[in-house]
């Protein structure tokens, strides 16, 4: 029996002053975590326990479909050179030397130490399919460590990776992987949603995030209540409401208007009586690549069209020029490009680029917002210039048509037309179809069954354990701490005599503690010497589902039991006490 006399649980009554989420607060403040330094935390006798259970969901969960495998954190340089990411994650990895300078790095993600074991071990398409799987911490040097467990240095991850021989097997493991996920997160008791997500520096094609709504998130959801459309704002995309083009002018060609002074997309549209929806914005960025012939830096001029009260989405962007990095263009490029100043640019006059693989030559991206749109209004690459009549398409013709948009809030669902939210969440979880990068970079063959040759194809797939129960506090807490699902809390009940001077409360306490323990309860005894209200704000504090107080009305035969998430008070008989808590937990699990 847990007596709470006898455990280390540090509870405060007010949270550290650095502390801005709710998580972070009631953590540190239920004495569950404690920090070491930035971005490094101990977890304390409640928070262990409590991930412990979250593990072992974890771990119950992914036994169905994989093998657990334990890797190492120390990982050589010549693997992640392999696969091209030694230098593609800068100082996000921590990089240390040995005694005999051999470059090292912290894992902070393992398909490299998973693909170089696939590559020596596996050599046949019947050894596959393959899911392998670790929980193990993970490193990743974050520059602003913030926000308790949820922007950290070090942090436990599930992750796993699979080893497929064609696309149809990899769409089994990632559906595999995706049912696994939703009985996991469905277990811990979570609120969630799964979207559309962009893979980032992890490469490949199909990803899914798995995300909890909450003021707490740095990542940006765009979802709908009406068909439960939702994406990452990266990702997202919507209907726009039908905007009427202007009238042609004149013989309906391109012409030049004087603009003295109006150089914005607003001041532009108020002087010619204009809704910024008919003008072209105009971006002048630069991408910075290696010339693969000679291995020299290279720069390229890439431009953007966006309709005018449109904004650019920055991995949208990267999609689409395949995740070269871009920055703006200097004022002595945008003068030897266009010939004109910045505010006063456009896309006639220009010689563009045929393909993203045409030369040199300047690559010209049109959002699709503008195609089949007529009559708009854009620079005229002439100071105190704009051209009316311009036409995609037909005026000019772009390298390609890109969907470049940052979608907003209250814009139309793509798939049922509704309204569409925009939120802040955590992500808990995140799906990739990693495809062939890995397997081709690092040289993973298998013989298919005509003998021949073939690399097989990946999936990755990781939880954030931390991000587990942070996401549970940040879902269910009032200003006097949180409510744990019993599948995740560190105790399912927490018995609490009023007056542990009186022997009858302490011995029916102590009672009720053991058989609720013996019928396979966690059971935690506040035995300590403390006035009741002291006792029910650290019970409310520290998370733990139902409170039962042991208090005068033991003289009838019940006991008072506060479900905590709810804070609901009930009499229960202390005879039927197992069968009561046998009601309303053993359903949760």
């Amino acid at each position: 029996m847990h007596r709470w006399s006898e455990l280390f649980i540090p509870t405060l009554r007010e949270a550290p002053a650095d502390a801005e989420v709710a998580s972070h607060k009631f953590l540190v403040r239920a004495g569950y975590i404690r920090q070491l330094a930035a971005g490094l935390y101990s977890y304390l006798f409640l928070g262990q326990r409590s991930f412990n259970k979250i593990t072992a969901i974890v771990r119950e969960e992914m036994d169905k479909i994989g093998q657990e495998f334990y890797l190492p954190a120390l990982h050589p340089k010549e693997l992640w050179e392999a696969s091209g990411r030694w230098s593609v994650m800068g100082e996000n990895m921590f990089r240390l030397r040995d005694r005999k300078g051999t470059d090292l790095g912290l894992g902070m993600t393992h398909e490299e130490v998973m693909t170089d074991i696939a590559r020596k071990e596996l050599r046949s398409y019947k050894q596959l399919p393959q899911i392998w799987y670790q929980i193990q911490s993970k490193f990743r040097d974050e520059p602003r460590p913030r926000s308790g467990l949820l922007r950290v240095r070090q942090f436990m991850m599930k992750d796993s990776y699979s080893f497929d021989i064609d696309a149809a097997g990899l769409d089994l493991s990632y559906n595999k992987h995706r049912d696994a996920y939703r009985r996991i997160f469905d277990r811990c008791g979570l609120k969630y949603m799964i979207i559309q997500a962009d893979s980032g520096a992890m490469g490949g094609s199909g990803s899914e995030e798995f995300m909890v709504r909450t003021p707490a998130g740095e990542d940006q959801v765009v979802s709908c209540d009406a068909c439960n459309y939702a994406a990452n704002v990266e990702k997202a995309t919507s209907k726009l409401d039908h905007v009427e083009d202007l009238q042609p002018e004149g013989d309906g060609k391109p012409f030049e208007v004087h603009t003295p002074g109006q150089k914005t997309i607003e001041e532009v549209a108020r002087f010619l009586g204009v809704s910024p929806k008919n003008k072209i914005k105009t971006l002048a960025l630069m991408t910075e690549e290696t010339d693969a012939k000679t291995g020299k830096k290279k720069s390229r001029a890439v431009i953007l069209l966006m309709r005018g009260d449109h904004q650019m989405n920055e991995a949208k962007l990267s999609a689409a020029l395949g995740s070269k990095a871009t920055r703006p263009m200097e004022e002595a490029e945008i003068t030897q490009l266009f010939h004109s100043p910045a505010g006063f640019l456009g896309p006639l006059g220009i010689e563009w680029a045929k393909s993203l693989n045409d030369g040199d030559k300047a690559v010209l991206l049109v959002d699709k917002a503008l195609e089949g749109r007529r009559d708009l209004i854009s620079g005229a690459n002439k100071e105190d210039f704009h051209v009316k009549n311009i036409t995609p398409g037909v005026t000019f013709v772009p390298t390609a048509y890109a969907d470049l948009r940052r979608v907003t809030a209250g814009e139309a669902c793509p798939n049922c037309g509704a309204v569409l939210r925009i939120d802040t969440a955590v992500e808990i979880g995140h799906i990739f179809k990693l495809g062939y990068k890995y397997s081709e970079s690092m040289g993973a063959r298998v013989l298919d069954q005509n003998g021949k040759e073939v690399m097989p194809i990946m999936g990755c797939y990781g939880i954030g354990i931390e991000r587990i129960l942070t996401a549970a506090v940040e879902q269910a807490n009032d200003e006097n701490g949180f409510a744990l699902p019993s599948s995740i809390s560190p105790f399912d009940v927490v018995i609490t005599p009023t007056n542990v001077k009186d022997e009858v409360l302490l011995n029916t306490a102590k009672d009720i503690a053991k058989r609720l323990e013996t019928a396979g309860f966690d059971v935690l005894l506040d035995d300590r010497d403390e006035r009741p209200g002291v006792k029910f704000k650290d019970a409310d504090l520290v998370g733990i589902p139902f409170r039962v107080n042991v208090g005068k009305k033991v003289t009838e035969g019940t006991v008072e039991i506060v479900e905590r998430s709810t804070r609901q008070m009930q009499d229960a008989s202390i005879v039927g006490i197992e069968q009561y808590f046998q009601k309303v937990l053993r359903p949760a699990r």
